[in-house]
């Protein structure tokens, strides 16, 4: 009774959030799940069926062809042509069968179908079947094609995902994806934590412009700063004859595209701290750089755990800076690239393509649900109590 109470004090906007969020959940869910699915299954029975259908098995429909004359026997009046058409495929049996294209499945398993002039065919769910004639069977009755509907039993398999790894050189990309992703997420929360607090409780001229100049370069577009960003870096490549296509070059990048929003999440949570242990730190002698490490940080974890979700997201997923300042040699081609590529060269194998997409989300999310705890306290703590 107590809980129907409470259950009734809940009042219909909150109601309605739940609701929302319930249903963003199933549609965000779903999708997942259908790849995770998919990227487990067999590719014969993923071709045939979709992901919803995939512990219910599946049923296709083949042609096969009956057996020749010289292997009829007689069988009182009749003679018979018998045999399996569904020898050396274990695990499947026949759902209903046909004579003609237009209507395989015509007769159910274990149905005798009356075919005229005498002729009759039975065929079992096991795929065994006999072909009868009340005459023996000439020449022309020999190899008869008949049309059958096989079902399947749910088949899973890890083959894809080695398939995957070892064979479309995506495992290859996973460690580059890798490689540029951690540096690009943890260079810039680095740096910003640095400025965010230097911009909150040091006292410099310039501080109220530089904070406005912070807020400005978040609405800045990527691709307006890609260009004269790549020619800057080419041109100090030029200058100390170095290499054009290296990973400093796309953690920089990521850097420097990352900083305006890490400076000012960081900047609004570390503003909100007490005020009193900041002063009680520097009135005990403590520097402000041992205040930084000492105090600031370890306060600040859900604000830096809230742009790393954001910052490693966005690295991991992206194809452009990567494409520009890595290029697209199979030596450092980025996960998403290499997902990029097997569209248009494997478009048709379903089972390499949802495993290879499975492959590139799954990091991601083991990030965000690793995280996700810090994510609004960092959000929302930072927006209350930004000064």
């Amino acid at each position: 009774m107590t809980l129907t109470r409470d259950f009734f004090k809940i009042g219909p906007a909150r109601l309605f959030v739940h609701f929302v969020v319930l249903v963003i959940v199933i549609v965000w869910l779903i999708p997942t799940l259908g790849i995770f699915i998919s990227s487990l299954r067999d590719k014969d029975q993923l071709v045939v069926s979709g992901w919803w259908t995939a512990f219910a098995g599946s049923s296709r429909t083949v042609a096969v062809r009956l057996g020749q004359p010289d292997q009829q026997k007689q069988e009182g009046a009749l003679y018979v042509i018998s045999g399996n058409v569904l020898e050396g495929q274990q695990g499947r049996s026949v759902r209903a069968f046909g004579t003609r294209v237009q209507q395989p499945s015509a007769y159910k398993a274990g149905e005798t179908a009356d075919l005229g002039d005498g002729v009759s065919l039975t065929i079992s769910d096991d795929g065994s079947y006999r072909y009868m004639k009340n005459a023996a069977f000439g020449p022309d009755d020999g190899g008869r094609r008949v049309y059958i509907s096989v079902s399947t039993p749910p088949q899973f398999t890890l083959q894809n995902y080695k398939t995957v790894l070892t064979g479309e050189g995506i495992g290859q990309s996973f460690i580059n994806s890798l490689t540029v992703t951690i540096p690009a997420t943890i260079i810039p929360i680095l740096i910003a934590a640095f400025a965010a607090y230097a911009l909150s409780w040091m006292e410099f001229p310039g501080r109220a412009l530089l904070i406005a100049l912070v807020v400005g370069l978040i609405v800045v577009p990527l691709q307006m700063s890609l260009i004269p960003l790549l020619r800057l870096y080419n041109g100090i490549g030029s200058l100390l004859d170095a290499p054009s296509k290296t990973y400093p070059g796309i953690w920089f990048a990521h850097t420097a595209f990352g900083m305006p929003l890490a400076i000012y999440l960081l900047r609004a949570y570390i503003a909100g701290l007490p005020k009193e242990i900041i002063e009680s730190a520097r009135v005990d002698g403590a520097s402000d750089f041992e205040i930084f490490t000492r105090i600031v940080l370890p306060l600040s974890f859900p604000a830096l755990a809230s742009f790393a979700i954001f910052q490693f997201l966005w690295v991991w997923n992206d194809l452009l800076v990567a494409m520009v300042f890595l290029g697209t040699d199979r030596d450092h081609l980025v996960l998403t690239g290499a997902l990029n590529a097997l569209l248009g060269s494997r478009g048709g194998n379903w089972e390499i393509l949802t495993a290879s997409a499975f492959v590139t989300i799954v990091v991601p999310l083991l990030v965000f649900f690793g995280l996700q705890r810090y994510l609004v306290r960092g959000l929302l703590a930072g927006s209350v109590k930004g000064g």
